[in-house]
């Protein structure tokens, strides 16, 4: 139980509700920043803004999932404000006190740096990609049946990398029948692939690996998906990035080649939010319960 704790929540997107719940569930006490806008009514709650919180009584800060900018600013689907989190607030934090992010930057990894906070990208951890990588497969799903008119099963799908998420989106597509080709750089996945009774490549040989592809995915974040890759991709096939902002696809000359290709980020948090949220929640009640 987290019974005493005092979290401050601010700013998120549906994934955070599903994780407010949770941790009232766990009886700790939280402070909502905004969250002024928000209609449902959850009990045990304290919605308040950044002027009034106290920082130096949390134990811990919860930052929305897809992190703050480079100015501070956070995001949030329940206010029509930003709310900032800057140097000086963060001065007032105990050293003890656990900031959750989703995905960190230069400017939130800094400031926690040069304070010595302690900083947790939830996103870097093996557990939580693993986890996560559930939702994205299905509205991988989801997106290449709205996008194509053929069925899953016989289309032939290359994915671009054999990591965390790579793995479940192979396995899954094979699972529905799909030919499926996996390109990897290190030898130990190239085995893997091969065991699992896929296609493997490497890397260096995409652009000849692709010319009869129907489903692109693409799970690399570094320029993989280039020039010379969607040139010998089909005309009717499709191109799914998960990579982490901006990607691993040349977009601008997709559309010039006429090539459909969609960035898709944040895909638990559109097809399943409150799985994603459980998800966020049991390992963050693990991390501040172990310290107990």
């Amino acid at each position: 139980m987290l019974t005493g704790y005092q979290i401050g929540v601010l700013g998120g997107d549906a994934r955070q509700l599903q994780i407010i719940k949770k941790l009232c569930d766990w009886d700790a006490t939280l402070y909502l920043v905004g969250y002024d806008e928000l209609e449902e009514d959850i009990r045990g709650v304290n919605k308040t803004n950044m002027e009034e919180i106290k920082p130096d009584h949390l134990d811990a800060v919860l930052l929305p999932v897809r992190g703050i900018d480079q100015e501070g600013y956070l995001d949030t689907d329940f206010s029509s404000y930003s709310p900032r989190l800057t140097e000086e607030w963060l001065d007032q934090l105990s050293p003890s006190c656990q900031i959750f992010t989703g995905i960190t930057n230069s400017y939130l990894t800094r400031l926690c740096e040069e304070k010595d906070l302690i900083l947790i990208p939830l996103f870097n951890r093996d557990d939580v990609a693993i986890y996560n990588s559930i939702p994205t497969v299905e509205g991988l799903l989801m997106l290449a049946i709205q996008y194509t008119d053929f069925t899953i099963h016989g289309s032939n799908v290359v994915v671009l990398g054999f990591g965390r998420v790579g793995i479940t989106i192979a396995r899954t597509f094979q699972a529905l029948g799909a030919k499926v080709k996996v390109g990897a750089r290190c030898q130990k996945d190239l085995a893997r692939i091969y065991e699992m009774g896929l296609e493997p490549f490497e890397m260096k040989d995409v652009s000849e690996s692709v010319y009869d592809c129907d489903i692109l995915l693409n799970t690399i974040p570094a320029p993989v998906v280039n020039v010379k890759v969607i040139q010998n991709l089909p005309l009717t096939s499709i191109i799914l990035d998960v990579a982490s902002k901006p990607g691993g696809t040349d977009f601008r000359y997709a559309r010039r080649r006429g090539v459909k290709a969609i960035l898709t980020p944040s895909l638990p948090s559109i097809v399943a939010p409150k799985t994603a949220g459980d998800i966020l929640a049991g390992v963050i009640t693990q991390i501040l319960t172990d310290e107990q």
